[in-house]
């Protein structure tokens, strides 16, 4: 402790004359602050933020109430309209998950009701429409076809309501299951459980029963209550139950228009019968409907609309007490009948399309082969051309007599086929398939295999003629058991391929590039674009027009027909497929696009795999993708999923881990659910991966690697000379500047080639060990195919493999 000063007052410190002045703040003369106080030139977050701390606790907490009963309202308000006359009746699909469910009795139970108008649906899907005078609700009833996928996922796309009707006895079948994980990984709507047919069972195993169905349905559905569906009351119970539960959303529904149909009507047009004028009755859903927008039929493609009209419902808008009235007399059908044929003569037109602001329905863009810049040649690239020519005219070719200079050029001598070889084709095939082609090759220059001569002499001595069905069958086993081979040897030998000996390795991968650092090392995503890419769309900033598009949607009403509307749409040059498909008892289900939504670009998708396919998925392969309401048909690639700017190409889907499958289709803005499904032969089609939409965009770097191996032959302390990586002088020699490893961890590069048989002397950081392999990885960028079929309607019976092969066991 200090001691005090005498006669001091508590030893204060005080300034000396050489203390530092500092200038005083001058607060009231400055720009800033004068702006400050007047509320000039401040951002909108540092006001609100100051509003909100100086809001007192009173005002804060009357602040938290109001938010809280405006969500209330807006809860009460989606309740309301749902099934109300001002709404669109309150559909609900019954999909039965158990094979010995009889969904027809479970639609009896809910008609029964002696206060309720029915009417039957006579065409199109399975089903009727329920009015209820004591609720005051309208409801639409829709069974599933349950040996249809398609149809299964279409009806859960558009459904408020998704009733799952499970077997007393085992709940739901493998079938059953695999509906439940593909509605799932789609996006699942609100949903009711039920299960029909209990007291059939003896009763003393009714409560075991109930106890056994509780654990089933708590793994897949937590905290869901399981109702009994047996008589007219229970029936009451659960429609109560499915009008008054919380619904779910679904983002890629709730922010477009769309509408099942309930009615279609095809006209063909002037020039053909196959094309016309389609007109599909339906109650609109989402949003709004613009007729200037495009629309879009599952499984069909985009379309225009030219008009839509206001038509009267196929069954009484007015909610009708039945105290007195008989539940479904005849009176009343022919009171149904007669109010339908004078509302057909008033049929209202709403909206017709204006072209001028009518959506176009072009979804490529058209490049100009004129348009890049083009000099005038120099006299050097003339002379080099001339002497390009007089080089090729001085070839020389064996042809047959008689041929004629013309003839002759489109004979193809076989120096030009072994020269000119396709780099797609070797790129496509690995180290085994390089082999194939190269005996093939020796095969056709008049060198006898010996594969050739065991199947000829096995020709010749077998005498039983093999059946097409069975030659069919090996051959599917035969590819099945050689992409076996493929996956494995990609895992175990990780993008390794072997040189070819006939080709000069500066020419096979003559495409390819080293790098220093896969993640550091640049890579301009705007080099060497393929022509496929002068057809697509790219935005400048994809997920700020995402942010554009979705903010217009809230805040301006579209000028269009309101939702819960009966309306009629006509569309125009609509195949009659579409109508045939309706006849034959096929959901219709129909998307208004938001804008851009029609142009086609690189679609980003982030996939997992599905646990129970176990079959090897190739990049390039084929399948069917369902990315949100879209249905149709590519080829992916694979890549890993990571946030540099270069991605490795995956040639197999993996097993676990996330992945990015890239394609191009019709841009989609996210969120939006993604389903890859594998069509087989016989029409069925198999789960292959779930996941959701990434992003749109064309400039992902996706890098196929290619690692070329060698084995030290001779080793001297850090310097090794290594063979079987090269075959000739002139490729060690190209691929010197390439950077070196080895699989025990060495770095190292080329120094000098030794001899002309391509063995090369090597420097690297460590002394190799003699087992060490050298390795050389070069990369190149890969663009996926263009491929893209949006007819994929499923028209017949489509079944999961799966589900078929675990009911055999």
């Amino acid at each position: 402790m200090g001691v005090p000063k005498e006669g001091g007052g508590g030893g204060a410190h005080r300034a000396g004359a050489l203390k530092q002045q500092n200038k005083p703040h001058k607060a009231g003369r400055h720009r800033r602050n004068s702006a400050r106080r007047h509320g000039v030139g401040v951002s909108v977050k540092t006001l609100s933020c100051q509003k909100r701390r100086n809001l007192a606790k009173l005002d804060r907490k009357h602040r938290a109430l109001q938010l809280r009963q405006q969500s209330k309202e807006a809860v009460l308000a989606e309740k309301r309209n749902l099934g109300h006359k001002d709404g669109p009746p309150h559909l609900v699909v019954v999909v039965p998950l158990h094979a010995n469910v009889d969904s027809q009795s479970v639609l009896r139970l809910f008609q029964s009701s002696e206060t309720s108008v029915v009417h039957q649906a006579e065409r199109g899907l399975p089903g009727f429409v329920f009015l209820c005078p004591r609720s005051k609700l309208r409801w639409q009833f829709v069974v599933a076809d349950r040996g249809n996928l398609l149809a299964v996922l279409d009806l859960a796309k558009v459904a408020d309501t998704l009733l799952f009707v499970l077997d007393p006895l085992e709940g739901w079948d493998a079938t059953g299951s695999c509906y439940l994980s593909c509605i799932f990984a789609q996006g699942l709507p609100s949903f009711g459980l039920a299960v029909h047919g209990l007291p059939d069972q003896p009763l003393k195993k009714q409560i075991d029963l109930q106890k056994k169905l509780r654990k089933i349905t708590e793994k897949r559905f937590p905290e869901a209550k399981l109702f009994p569906l047996n008589t007219e009351q229970e029936s009451v119970l659960l429609l109560h139950h499915l009008a008054t539960q919380k619904q779910r959303h679904l983002a890629f529904r709730d922010q477009r228009a769309h509408l099942l149909a309930n009615a279609v009507e095809f006209v063909p047009g002037p020039g053909s019968a196959s094309v016309g004028t389609l007109k599909v009755s339906g109650y609109v859903r989402g949003r709004s409907l613009n007729v200037n927008s495009l629309v879009h039929i599952v499984g069909h493609g985009d379309f225009q609309m030219s008009q839509v009209d206001a038509t009267p419902e196929p069954f009484g808008q007015k909610l009708r007490a039945a105290k007195g009235q008989p539940r479904r007399g005849q009176g009343m059908e022919d009171d149904a009948f007669s109010e339908m044929a004078e509302m057909e003569e008033d049929v209202q037109v709403l909206m017709r399309a204006d072209p001028s602001k009518q959506e176009s329905l072009q979804s490529e863009n058209v490049p100009d082969p004129m348009d890049g810049d083009q000099t005038w040649p120099t006299e050097e690239e003339l002379n080099e051309a001339a002497e390009s020519l007089k080089q090729t005219k001085k070839i020389s070719k064996r042809v047959p007599k008689g041929t004629s200079a013309y003839q002759a050029t489109w004979i193809v001598d076989e120096r030009e086929c072994e020269s000119g070889s396709d780099d797609e084709e070797h790129d496509e095939a690995n180290g085994r398939e390089e082999e194939m082609f190269m005996e093939e090759a020796i095969s056709q220059d008049g060198s006898s295999s010996e594969e050739e001569e065991e199947a000829a002499t096995e020709d010749e001595e077998c005498d039983s003629v093999a059946l097409p069905e069975d030659a069919e069958k090996m051959e599917e086993e035969e590819a099945a058991l050689e992409k076996y081979r493929r996956e494995r040897q990609e895992e175990m030998f990780p993008d390794e391929v072997d040189t070819p000996q006939d080709v000069a390795a500066r020419i096979r991968f003559q495409k390819y590039r080293g790098l220093k650092s896969f993640r550091t090392s640049p890579w301009d995503p705007n080099e060497n674009l393929p022509r496929d890419y002068a057809r697509i769309f790219q935005f400048k900033d994809f997920f700020q027009t995402r942010k554009h598009i979705f903010r217009q949607l809230k805040e301006e009403e579209e000028d269009g027909v309101a939702v819960g509307r009966y309306v009629t749409l006509h569309i125009c040059n609509a195949p009659v497929s579409v109508m045939e498909g309706f006849q034959q008892q096929q959901p219709l289900v129909l998307y208004v696009l938001l804008p851009y939504e029609q142009k086609m670009s690189v679609l980003n998708l982030l996939v997992r795999r599905f646990g129970d396919y176990t079959e090897p998925v190739q990049a390039k392969e084929e399948v069917i993708v369902h990315c949100g309401f879209r249905r149709f048909q590519t080829s992916p690639l694979y890549s890993q999923h990571s946030s540099a700017s270069k991605h490795k190409l995956a040639r197999f889907l993996p097993a676990d881990g996330t992945t990015m499958a890239t394609m191009y289709g019709p841009i989609i803005f996210p969120p939006a659910s993604v389903l890859l499904f594998k069509q087989r032969s016989d029409g069925s089609h198999h789960l292959l991966a779930t996941g959701s939409l990434h992003s749109v965009d064309p400039s992902r770097v996706i890098l196929k690697r290619v690692v070329l191996s060698g084995h030290p032959f001779k080793i001297h302390r850090k310097v090794a000379v290594v063979r079987y990586m090269f075959f000739n002088r002139e490729d060690v020699l190209w691929f010197k500047p390439v950077a070196l490893r080895t699989k025990w961890g060495r770095r190292g590069h080329i120094k000098e080639p030794v001899g002309t048989h391509g063995l090369m002397k090597c420097q690297f950081d460590g002394q190799l060990k003699s087992q060490d392999t050298v390795l050389m990885t070069l990369y190149k960028r890969v663009f996926p195919k263009w491929i893209y079929n949006p007819h994929v309607p499923g028209l017949g019976r489509i079944q999961n493999v799966l589900c078929e092969e675990e009911e055999m066991d």
